[in-house]
């Protein structure tokens, strides 16, 4: 089965990208294959400032290496690199009703937290269908929340394939495995826009003083807790063993523990969780010429794979 799947570089990854999504890619990688894209095309509705992009870019494919994406088995591009995708994406465009855009709620729920009503914003959805039609995929791993973006690339490509003909493959969601609502540092979702996260490569140092800002009720030490609706809780029980959660989940409830001692050990075992990727990450930073082969030989790869389809999509619209 072909897999693929795009990440934003959109600023530095948190640990709700890793239990939302990264640790489930690496394990896809297993029997599949895979191809992993840096959306910086995306991007561009977000970021203005160049040197800053090339930059994200630089540091989410690092970020992917070194959390255990294999290059020998994924095709890990830059979406840029790839400029068949901007071809596609016109040919979709001709064919997509604008009713079909206006229904998106991305779009709307991004102009209300303060993004500009920009046609790159509202036509996301089709770069977003040729990113995935580009490469005949299978699967795209989605969470629930996102199964609407795939279902209107299904669309786009039965439009397609029924002006023109069997084109497209339409592919199918390979919803990722349910994780709760990854907690910030506030107590909502865990978001860049919300200024709340914990860096997956944050030194420990920064991670300590983050866990320290957790937000938390007054309670003492002596005092009961609800380790189902605390934020603190929530992220511990995704870094501690089972072993370490048996010991410390009684005394959260019925008091022993504080959260200040909590927080500490949560820094620890973020810290831990990560240091081999850590160490990894450091390596491919300092030889950024190998960053670059990767990228190169990726590049190769998906470009012919995406010339194919856009190929067989040219000659059914008569275009070329």
């Amino acid at each position: 089965m072909r897999v693929l799947s795009g990440i934003q570089p959109s600023g530095a990854l948190h640990i709700g990208n890793y239990f939302g999504a990264i640790r489930q890619y690496v394990a896809l990688q297993e029997a599949n294959d895979a191809f992993y894209f840096v959306a910086d095309y995306h991007a561009l509705t977000s970021v203005r400032d160049a040197a800053k992009l090339r930059q994200y870019v630089f540091d989410v494919i690092v970020d992917l290496l070194a959390l255990g994406i294999d290059p020998d088995r994924v095709t890990l591009f830059v979406q840029s690199d790839v400029p068949e995708t901007t071809e596609l994406t016109w040919l979709l465009t001709t064919v997509t009703p604008m009713g079909w855009l206006e229904k998106c709620v991305s779009y709307k729920d991004k102009v209300q937290q303060g993004h500009s009503a920009d046609h790159g914003l509202f036509a996301y959805p089709v770069l977003q269908a040729a990113d995935i039609l580009l490469y005949d995929a299978d699967l795209v791993p989605v969470g629930q929340d996102q199964k609407q973006h795939l279902e209107i690339t299904r669309d786009i490509a039965e439009r397609f394939n029924h002006v023109y003909g069997d084109v497209f493959k339409l592919p199918k969601p390979h919803i990722l495995e349910s994780v709760a609502v990854i907690p910030g540092l506030d107590g909502r979702k865990m978001s860049k826009s919300y200024d709340n996260t914990i860096e997956i490569f944050d030194d420990p140092k920064t991670i300590l003083k983050k866990c320290k800002r957790l937000v938390t009720d007054s309670k003492g030490v002596d005092e009961p807790k609800d380790s189902d609706n605390s934020h603190l809780f929530g992220l511990f029980r995704l870094f501690a063993s089972a072993e370490e959660l048996a010991e410390i989940e009684p005394k959260f409830r019925h008091g022993g523990i504080g959260y200040g001692t909590l927080k500490v050990r949560l820094a620890e075992l973020i810290a831990a969780h990560f240091a081999e990727a850590r160490a990894r990450r450091a390596e491919l930073v300092s030889n950024p010429s190998r960053v670059l082969e990767i990228r190169s030989a990726a590049a190769a790869k998906a470009k012919t794979a995406a010339r194919a389809v856009l190929d067989r999509a040219r000659e059914a619209c008569g275009v070329g």
